[in-house]
């Protein structure tokens, strides 16, 4: 469902943490097709349904809302629009991606409600090249963020028994951190199609969890 709608239902500071990786408005979402994505990437990309829900950021009043039913915020992508983030931050997450000289982004940004200083968190991601191949994850979103990174957040930044909020769920890497975390969460996808293979994805992972132990 829509996170604005989805968010009305809950009162004020009900999350003790909110982690959203929201559109930046780079037109990620419209690769063609079959091709490659920008950049020099020797392998195909992945064949993702071209779409628009990359055309712009969420406006200021989605970031108020946000912060409204959050006590605290990590939001990615910030450095696209933080003109729409009213708030300076000392604390800002760095995802140094380790993907070699190309001409994609060496790492990515997060603004968070925190005080500590800067962060950084090194994982490789670069096409068909994964910091953990022995536990490659599949591709199923064009912006795609691994679970670890997901872990590593949570982990420094949230309690067990906390409540995480995710209003663009994606792939379901967020609520999937959350899940080996123990931790309670919430996360909205609109889009049917990523929604579906988030879903399937998440209890996919949770059952494979259940039969681990």
């Amino acid at each position: 469902m829509d996170c604005m709608l989805g968010m009305r239902e809950f009162p004020d500071k009900y999350f003790e943490l909110a982690v959203v990786d929201v559109p930046y408005g780079i037109n990620a979402s419209n690769y063609p097709r079959g091709g490659k994505q920008d950049g020099n990437a020797k392998a195909p990309s992945v064949a993702y349904t071209r779409k628009n829900w990359d055309k712009s950021p969420p406006p200021a009043e989605y970031f108020a809302e946000l912060m409204r039913v959050s006590k605290n915020q990590i939001i990615w992508g910030a450095n696209h629009f933080i003109s729409r983030i009213p708030f300076d931050s000392p604390c800002w997450l760095v995802w140094d991606k380790d993907n070699g000289n190309n001409t994609y982004a060496d790492c990515e940004l997060a603004w968070t409600s925190f005080s500590s200083p800067v962060r950084r968190f090194k994982f490789k991601w670069h096409g068909m090249l994964q910091e953990n191949m022995k536990n490659k994850e599949i591709r199923i979103h064009p912006t795609q963020k691994p679970v670890a990174l997901y872990e590593w957040i949570l982990t420094h930044y949230a309690e067990r028994g906390d409540k995480i909020i995710d209003t663009h769920a994606g792939s379901a890497s967020s609520l999937i951190a959350c899940h080996n975390l123990g931790l309670d969460f919430i996360g909205f996808e609109i889009d049917r199609e990523y929604y579906e293979a988030a879903n399937a994805r998440l209890l996919g992972e949770m059952a494979q969890l259940r039969l681990d132990f």
